[in-house]
């Protein structure tokens, strides 16, 4: 007895239904603290929008005009913080000018203390009124985030100070943006080339080609030179676009600290990022980077900036008193933003690894269980080897399965020499399916006859060793597709492995009601049980023809999806 693939398809769909959310009417609470848009990509340097107020000096009760214009933008989200502290919530609430495209949202407990847009309408110019509150900070800043399309975006654009009457600044105030760090620290410009002197001595410099002197040719140079508690980085290349460098704790890009130079229209900009694979790296809001300075001669780009050898109060920046690979890298840039960054390939153990599960779990299993499913009645009369074709075919893919998942699951072991801290649950998962791989064909082999007591339980804890090792492979590939030894092309490869998912539970859902339509079928002409079950298999027969089509094209569809991965495998 078997159960039926309609509770797999529904576990399938349970453990595989996502949602995507986005905000083209402005509904942006999430945004309140942070101001930062969740479109999945990073913020742009060197904001083309500004801010502008009718007057400098308030009063608690006053209203102050706001503007904020500039090339035609989608979105925005406006909000005046104290200016000497622009990480407390937001201050004060604000009156709209124009209902169509503003809105006022509530951050926090101060109620429509923020203004949104209502939706993707193209705009230049949004006005509002501020209304200073009692208890009011001595200093107020505005600050906007601006959204031009989607992936393009501009967080805290600095606006204008207005003061109450003569309130002096206490402190410097701690911009947070982009743009105002850079201009907190000193950004001075380079008079001179770097040179290769003192490498090996008083700093440790990286060349290529070897021993160049970046003074006299447009050679890539680095170099570190530590004074007392800081670091002296100096940077240096031909390059039109970017230069950058990376720490990392291991031989491939993913989680690493980088720092990139980049030139936009013959201003460099130096920041901090992070990188997660070989995609775009995720430019930081807050530096940690002092002394910036830079030259740009004869397409050569040159920076220097100083940072603390340890910074706990920066998450994701490493400490740079440890042993790290460095990670080189120049390209294009397009507006502020690295394109194109290649990086170390994926290893060849661990591509191997990747393309033998994919072959495993997308072909060879997956094909196993629907022979094994549906074509009983179909194959039951044809005989291989002394046994029935259906449950030959059904035991071959699954050893086949078996032996591709141990080789597979070797393979990352022997490229790490051991355990991987570096890779989530992928790992768990991936024993915890080899478990399941290796005790199902050992339970197989002591399977009772088809007329023991025993029969029906073996079949259920058959079906659901089975099912659970395919679901856990399944989301086994998913964390995996993502990791920095592998990292397939996103957001390709999740959709690719959920339209698999529904591709073969599509499948299996048809099967299914054919099976049922065939009972049915036979259950209205037939009267006497005996001839309801000849007339079943008679039924069953009469259905063979639409079986075999659709395993047909249920293979062939699972060697596409297969051929896609194994491509994307062996392209990166």
């Amino acid at each position: 007895m078997e159960l039926p693939g309609l509770a797999f398809a529904a576990w399938m769909f349970i453990c595989f239904c996502v949602s995507v959310d986005g905000y083209p009417n402005g509904k942006v609470r999430e945004a309140c603290a942070s101001m930062i848009p969740c479109h999945g990509s990073s913020p742009q340097l060197s904001p083309k929008h500004v801010i502008t107020v009718n007057g400098t000096e308030f009063k608690p009760g006053d209203s102050i005009e706001v503007q904020l214009s500039g090339p035609d933008f989608e979105g925005f989200f406006i909000q005046a913080r104290n200016a000497e502290d622009l990480d407390s919530p937001a201050v004060g609430s604000f009156i709209l000018v124009d209902q169509r495209r503003s809105q006022l949202l509530t951050c926090g407990h101060t109620m429509n203390s923020a203004v949104s847009h209502t939706s993707k309408a193209k705009k230049k110019v949004v006005k509002v009124y501020w209304l200073a509150p009692r208890g009011a900070p001595k200093h107020v800043q505005f600050l906007a985030t601006v959204v031009k399309k989607y992936k393009t975006f501009w967080v805290k654009i600095p606006g204008p100070v207005v003061s109450q009457p003569n309130a002096p600044f206490s402190t410097t105030p701690s911009y947070t943006t982009s743009e105002a760090i850079s201009t907190s620290h000193s950004v001075s410009y380079l008079t001179k080339p770097f040179n290769a002197s003192g490498c090996g001595n008083t700093k440790f410099c990286l060349r290529n080609p070897p021993n160049c002197d970046p003074e006299s040719a447009s050679c890539f140079f680095l170099s570190f030179h530590q004074e007392r508690r800081s670091v002296l980085i100096e940077m240096s290349g031909a390059s039109e676009g970017y230069l950058a460098f990376a720490l990392s704790y291991d031989q491939w890009m993913g989680d690493d600290d980088a720092y990139l130079c980049i030139n936009e229209d013959h201003h460099v900009s130096v920041s901090t990022a992070y990188l997660k694979g070989r995609s775009s790296p995720v430019l930081d809001i807050k530096n940690a980077l002092e002394d910036v300075s830079w030259r740009l001669v004869d397409g050569v780009l040159q920076c220097s900036f100083r940072r603390n050898i340890t910074l706990p109060a920066y998450k994701g920046r490493f400490n740079m008193n440890a042993s790290y690979y460095i990670f080189l890298a120049d390209g294009e840039a397009s507006e502020g933003i690295p394109q194109d960054i290649g990086g170390s390939r994926s290893p060849r153990l661990i591509k191997a690894h990747g393309a033998l599960m994919f072959v495993a779990w997308i072909s060879t299993v997956s094909i196993g269980v629907v022979v094994a499913r549906f074509f009983k009645p179909v194959w039951s009369h044809s005989f291989l080897f002394g046994k029935e074709i259906w449950f030959q075919v059904h035991r071959m893919l699954m050893l086949t399965t078996v032996m591709l998942t141990s080789i597979s699951f070797v393979l990352p072991f022997i490229y790490r020499g051991g355990w991987s801290k570096q890779a989530g649950f992928h790992p768990y998962l991936g024993c915890t399916v080899m478990a399941l791989t290796i005790f199902q064909p050992l339970m197989a082999g002591f399977r009772p006859s088809p007329h023991a007591s025993r029969r029906q339980l073996f079949n259920w804890f058959h079906w659901s060793v089975g099912t659970t090792a395919r679901i856990l492979a399944v989301v086994t590939i998913f964390l995996g597709m993502d990791l920095p030894a592998l990292d397939l092309p996103g957001p390709w490869d999740t959709y690719t492995m959920i339209g698999f998912v529904a591709w073969h539970v599509g499948i299996e859902v048809l099967l299914e009601i054919h099976s049922y339509c065939l009972i049915r079928k036979v259950e209205l002409i037939e009267d006497d049980r005996v001839q309801i079950l000849q007339s079943l298999t008679s039924a069953e027969a009469e259905g063979n023809l639409f079986k075999q089509i659709v395993l047909t094209i249920y293979v062939c569809g699972n060697i596409i999806f297969l051929i896609a991965f194994l491509a994307a495998i062996n392209q990166i």
